[in-house]
């Protein structure tokens, strides 16, 4: 068994019931993730904490797009994080920003006392904020569990530097949690590199619609098109070939 905790992105429960199966330590329940993640359904929550006995985190997020949140957004999260504590959830994720790309401190610690005694992860909002060791000092001030990363860089590979940096910096004050495209192929080398003791990424392989009658011409979706007769699904076999592989 890895000493190494393993979390799977996942924004369905079929998804976070096959990461259980792979091996996988806990994982994030979204929905929404062609734009980053976004809170998902009550019911959602409530099956997956029914039916999971790995740690169930849910992403607190009411829309894509920044970081930036108005009041109503927060009066969303909030009720979000009473709602995710209710079923019983073992962790929510959040992540507030000011105008000026640093950690909404105020509103940060709000939502993290509110929280208790969930644990709660600082997501990729830092991968966006102005300075980097600032926010690791925020977030561990204010007792932020984890935080979420990919070095500031578009990948992990890519940020292999500053996830180093980070997980130097934060010392026993918080912890790093590496994220950016890992794979069976590279994330021994990332954890190999930068020391850091989670890691989160997804392991989805494409299942076909079962619809016999097709119409191919009509997309739900806008103008990003995804596919409406196949979708992405986690596969187990993939998160316990990548937990093999660290």
């Amino acid at each position: 068994m890895t000493s190494i905790a393993v979390e799977i992105c996942v924004d369905t429960v079929e998804s976070a019931i096959a990461a259980q199966a792979g091996g996988a330590h806990r994982v994030e329940l979204c929905d929404n993730l062609m734009e980053g993640g976004t809170t998902p359904s009550f019911g959602a929550v409530a099956v997956a904490r029914e039916l999971l006995d790995i740690k169930l985190h849910v992403i607190i997020r009411p829309r894509g797009g920044d970081f930036l949140y108005s009041e109503t957004e927060f009066d969303i999260m909030k009720r979000d994080i009473a709602a995710a504590k209710g079923l019983g959830v073992d962790g929510v994720v959040i992540g507030i920003l000011d105008a000026e790309g640093n950690i909404d401190t105020a509103r940060t610690q709000v939502l993290t006392d509110l929280a208790r005694p969930m644990a709660v992860t600082f997501h990729r909002a830092f991968d966006v904020c102005r300075d980097a060791f600032r926010a690791i000092d925020d977030l561990a001030e204010i007792g932020v569990d984890r935080i979420l990363t990919s070095g500031q860089e578009a990948t992990a590979v890519e940020g292999l530097e500053m996830l180093s940096e980070f997980v130097t910096y934060a010392a026993d004050r918080i912890v790093i949690m590496a994220c950016g495209n890992l794979n069976e192929r590279n994330i021994n080398k990332v954890v190999a590199a930068t020391k850091v003791k989670d890691v989160h990424f997804t392991a989805f392989g494409e299942i076909g619609s079962g619809m016999r009658h097709r119409n191919e011409r009509v997309f739900m979706g806008g103008t990003l098109r995804p596919p409406e007769y196949s979708r992405a699904v986690t596969d187990a076999e993939k998160v316990r070939t990548a937990i093999d592989a660290i």
